[in-house]
């Protein structure tokens, strides 16, 4: 009887293996968060090569201040640099090319 009380004691509380291994925890990854993108972007409306400005288009209520030099993109890539001169009108300011070329419908960023 004896003999079956020990073996009996010893199934009721078994003993992982020796090679056991704890469940794996779970890791919870920080949840992304977006913030909003808060660059100015102009586009360029109408170009005068021989007086070497542009007329640039801004969102209402963001035309930059005079003086502030913008580069010029041509899908992604920098095609040239300017400085607003103004005037400004409603929407729109005039910019003299200070280096390279703009087209139509390429977009300004502020350096």
């Amino acid at each position: 009887m004896l003999g079956m009380a020990c073996v009996l004691g010893g199934c009721a509380n078994p003993k992982p293996p020796g090679n056991y291994l704890p469940p794996p925890t779970r890791v919870v990854a920080p949840k992304p968060y977006i913030t909003p993108d808060k660059r100015i972007v102009g586009r360029v409306e109408l170009v005068n090569s021989g007086g070497r400005f542009v007329v640039l288009s801004f969102p209402a209520g963001r035309v930059p201040p005079a003086g502030q030099h913008w580069r010029i993109t041509h899908l992604g890539l920098k095609v040239g640099s300017v400085t607003i001169s103004g005037p400004q009108r409603e929407v729109d300011t005039v910019a003299d090319i200070m280096d390279g070329t703009a087209n139509v419908g390429d977009e300004a960023t502020a350096e």
